[in-house]
């Protein structure tokens, strides 16, 4: 069990399941680059995050609800959890809401610009978010979903025991990260053409066996090579 003063942000599992140096960037070196995904995906989650309620019959829905997990010091605000009401009849695990009757199962929902990426990174948050949940309510949560922008529609995410496996390990990972206060090298990969921090990254600069110190000395070599 974590501490409140050593929980970690449910957003930087994101950032580390892209790219562990991009995460290193943020989260430790304070390091920020804004591009247009970026500046897109700010103005979805904005309007995501007021706290707000509402309610459409067997329907409610919570925004900017604030999570956390102290057994894998986690915190976070969900961008909607959906709350449905579930009949007699049904299976599926539920809780009580206040000022309503009958028992409701949540659902996490979480917002993104664009397309689906092709890896599992929307996924893992999604499924940290459903991770607190569990842990707060004291149910199971099978399913989220995830909401992106450009296609307009939902993608449902089974929060199989082989994405709650990875999960938990990448959190794992991210407080061993943390603690070591190590910012990876950088490694080129295509994926780092979109990455907003491209520019202070310097992936292709600043490969495996190059540090700032060399890159800083091969680039006042080459501007003192040169003609005034």
């Amino acid at each position: 069990m974590y501490d409140e003063d050593d929980l970690l942000p449910i957003s930087a599992l994101q950032h580390l399941a892209f790219c562990e140096r991009q995460w290193a960037l943020i989260h430790l070196e304070g390091a920020w680059a804004e591009n247009r995904l970026t500046v897109e995906g700010h103005h979805l989650h904005d309007r995501a995050h007021r706290p707000e309620t509402e309610s459409r019959r067997d329907l409610r829905i919570a925004r900017g609800l604030r999570l956390r997990s102290l057994r894998l010091g986690l915190s976070g605000i969900a961008d909607v959890v959906e709350f449905h009401r579930i009949g007699n009849d049904s299976t599926a695990a539920g809780v009580s809401l206040s000022e309503v009757t009958g028992l409701w199962q949540p659902r996490p929902v979480e917002y993104k610009r664009g397309r689906p990426k092709l890896g599992p990174y929307d996924e893992i948050q999604l499924c940290a978010q459903a991770l607190c949940l569990e842990e707060m309510l004291g149910i199971s949560i099978p399913a989220g979903d995830l909401f992106y922008g450009e296609p307009r529609q939902r993608s449902e995410v089974v929060f199989s025991p082989d994405l709650r496996e990875k999960t938990e390990s990448l959190t794992a990972r991210l407080h061993e990260l943390t603690l070591s206060g190590k910012t990876p090298l950088a490694r080129y990969e295509k994926k780092c053409d979109s990455c907003s921090l491209y520019e202070l990254c310097l992936p292709k600069g600043l490969g495996r066996t190059h540090t700032v110190a060399d890159y800083l000395f091969e680039a006042i070599s080459q501007h003192e090579g040169k003609e005034p």
